[in-house]
């Protein structure tokens, strides 16, 4: 019997990158693709799950009766699932399922799987570059001169930026990510402190890091980056009272998830000189609106969650997944399955 498989690619993780990984280890598989709006158009929530692209009624249509599934961002909710009883394998291109329902999934008996460390190597890099341009006032520079500015007065000792080496600098998270941004900074010659309550210390120290809690990173570093997975517990993680404790002057770079960050306080530490600088890639509303308080400050980086972006991302994501499909089609054990109580 010919398995079905739905490709529901996008404009990043594209359907022909899902479609040509599949068919080179399922060359036999019949495959439906579907290509979906996002990044062109911004995710949302949909039917119940978060960061999904197209609608429950476009998934469903696009299934019939495929018995796999391999996506990045469609969205698979209770309706959906209901709606596809030959469904068995999800096979999701990111970190983290978050546009799958899960207890929906394995109600249904069907195997969700994730891609984590994807997009670590991108990720990890951009977060150096944030770093690096806010310590340095690059993007701020660069702006200003090609305005037809030329600013002397940032030589000024007052002004200067600070360097990596020397410098400490604070992770917030020691997943994939967090951990590639460490082995970086060490080299560069930076002392690196970290907090996270899942992170091993002997492999944090193996890394040339230091383990500590979260209140004696803030206080300790000049410069501190977010790497922490979103999750209840770590909403608003870094407050107004945690951003009290950074040093005057600090930089604080975001390009993990916007709520990790509570935004509300930050114009008012940017003008007073509390921080010196801020670089996002993650908001807190994406995008964020016209009237954006923290649009007009010259001390501020953004960018449109641009972090994980790279070709090698999306060619990879796809060779995952398609990996998974692999191994479900040679009845082997999945890797990196979200729902192990549906093997059971």
């Amino acid at each position: 019997m010919t398995l079905r498989i739905l490709a529901a690619g996008d404009e990043f993780v594209r359907t022909e990158l899902l479609t040509d990984a599949v068919r080179a280890r399922v060359p036999d598989a019949e495959l439906s693709p579907l290509s979906l709006p996002w990044p062109v158009e911004p995710f949302g929530p949909v039917g119940g799950v978060q960061e999904a692209s197209g609608t429950e009624e476009q998934v469903i249509e696009a299934l019939g009766d495929a018995e796999v599934a391999v996506t990045q961002m469609a969205p698979f909710t209770k309706q959906v699932f209901a709606a596809a009883p030959s469904l068995k394998l999800v096979s999701v291109s990111r970190g983290g399922p978050v546009n799958v329902d899960l207890e929906a999934a394995t109600e249904a008996g069907v195997a969700v799987t994730f891609a984590p460390g994807r997009n670590a190597a991108a990720a990890a890099e951009f977060a150096l570059g944030l770093i690096l341009a806010a310590m340095r006032r690059i993007p701020t520079a660069s702006a200003e001169l090609l305005g037809g500015q030329w600013r002397g007065d940032y030589y000024a000792y007052p002004n200067a930026g600070l360097e990596l080496d020397g410098t400490t600098v604070g992770l917030v998270g020691y997943g994939a990510i967090g951990s590639r941004v460490a082995k970086v900074l060490v080299a560069f010659g930076s002392r690196v402190l970290v907090a996270d309550p899942f992170a091993q210390p002997a492999q944090v120290t193996a890394d040339g890091a230091e383990l500590v809690d979260l209140d004696d990173l803030l206080r300790r570093s000049p410069v501190v980056s977010l790497h922490a997975r979103l999750t209840d517990e770590t909403t608003h993680l870094i407050d107004a009272e945690k951003l009290a404790l950074l040093p005057d002057g600090a930089v604080l770079v975001n390009s993990a998830r916007g709520g990790l960050l509570d935004y509300a306080p930050l114009s008012g530490l940017l003008r007073s000189g509390k921080l010196g600088a801020l670089a996002l890639d993650v908001y807190d509303e994406e995008p964020p609106p016209a009237d954006w308080e923290l649009r007009n400050l010259p001390n501020v980086i953004a960018t449109p969650h641009l972090a994980g972006c790279s070709k090698q991302t999306a060619e990879r994501a796809a060779e995952i997944v398609a990996a998974e499909v692999g191994r479900y089609v040679r009845g082997e054990d999945l890797l990196n399955v979200a729902n192990p109580a549906v093997l059971r």
